[in-house]
């Protein structure tokens, strides 16, 4: 919990743990404790916001590299910020409709479904360290291992699959779009086995031999590369996906309208500029992997929205709903027809 007078460093030490310890979390599961026990948090009893996060590496990762940014936000705003770390898509959207967190940073799936449930807005998307705005959905094998992609798309059931969230953009709605939904492909009934996890535990149990294929992203890739280089040199990606958007910060409609122009202007200036204080605020953002926020509306997630829709007319085509796969249909027109008219 950000506190007044609660200084950078203080924070720091409250908030994590380190890396090594959160390669640790991620094999062991206990990051899955931290998530469960995120969601009985309340805001601070002096007044302030909840600021809920999405880190697939769960929070003894992400905790620390978030914990300046989340005090400069507390500085800009007047009032404490407190961060909420999950890698449960399902509980930080509950948080959102229940007012329990009332800004978050999510990923562009779980974003869609927060904007178009009415509850909230779009202010601001990331730029990754590269200054690209989108990223890309992997499948990864331990370096090797001699695994194809065309092992994996013959279906033997000889492999064990870890697969993300059901929530999941990169490592559960892409993979079906772009890989098995054209092929026919029912991850259940084409591997050994399959289990759910986050994008951190995935790779680090792909790096050590424990499952054979997994799906993950470049964003954790990039990150588990700076943060644990011998982890990131044992795995092999056989297989990307077409360019995904990037993540954002949405804040609900009901949020103080002064307090959401504050939020919105400190991400749009953070990190500008050539003065001591915006470098600072550079080497926070690169600790985050990203460059810079940019102005956004949601209409940047429309190529998530058209994911979603081709997942849904998938499953009602399977499941014979005729209704459902027609809504699923005029759907992709409809998002397909703005698309062409965009420049």
């Amino acid at each position: 919990m950000t506190q007044p007078g609660l200084g950078r460093m203080g924070l720091t030490r409250r908030l994590g743990v380190g890396v090594l310890l959160a390669a640790a979390l991620s094999v062991t599961g206990l990051s899955a404790s931290a998530c469960r026990q995120s969601r009985d948090l309340r805001p601070p009893p002096g007044g302030g916001i909840t600021f809920a996060i999405l880190s697939a590496q769960g929070q003894a990762s992400a905790a620390p590299l978030w914990a300046p940014l989340l005090e400069d936000l507390s500085t800009a705003i007047g009032m404490p910020v407190t961060p909420r770390f999950s890698t449960d898509y399902d509980a930080l959207l509950d948080d959102l409709e229940q007012g329990r967190a009332q800004a978050a940073w999510l990923s562009a799936r779980p974003a869609v479904l927060a904007v178009d449930k009415g509850r909230a807005e779009m202010i601001a998307r990331t730029v990754n360290g590269s200054g690209e705005t989108s990223y890309r959905a992997t499948l990864i094998v331990r370096r090797g291992s001699g695994l194809t992609l065309e092992d994996v798309l013959k279906c033997e059931k000889t492999l064990s699959f870890g697969s993300g969230d059901a929530q999941s953009t990169s490592a559960t709605l892409a993979p079906a779009a772009f890989l098995f939904n054209p092929r026919g492909i029912r991850p259940e009934t084409c591997f050994k086995s399959v289990r759910a996890a986050n994008h951190e535990k995935n790779l680090y149990e792909v790096a050590s031999g424990i499952i054979d294929v997994a799906a993950s992203n470049t964003a954790t890739y990039t990150a588990i590369q700076r943060q644990n280089p011998t982890i990131a040199d044992e795995i092999e990606t056989i297989w990307q996906s077409p360019t995904i958007p990037e993540g954002g910060v949405v804040v609900r409609q009901d949020l103080d309208p002064a307090v959401k122009e504050k939020l919105r202007g400190m991400l749009l200036s953070y990190g500008r500029g050539d003065g001591a204080v915006a470098q600072r605020q550079q080497r926070v953002l690169a600790g985050l992997n990203y460059s810079r926020f940019i102005a956004a509306d949601d209409d940047y997630l429309d190529p998530v929205r058209e994911l979603i829709a081709d997942e849904a007319l998938t499953a009602a085509r399977a499941s014979g709903d005729r209704a459902a796969a027609n809504r699923a249909e005029r759907t992709l027109e409809r998002l397909r027809a703005r698309r062409e008219v965009q420049p």
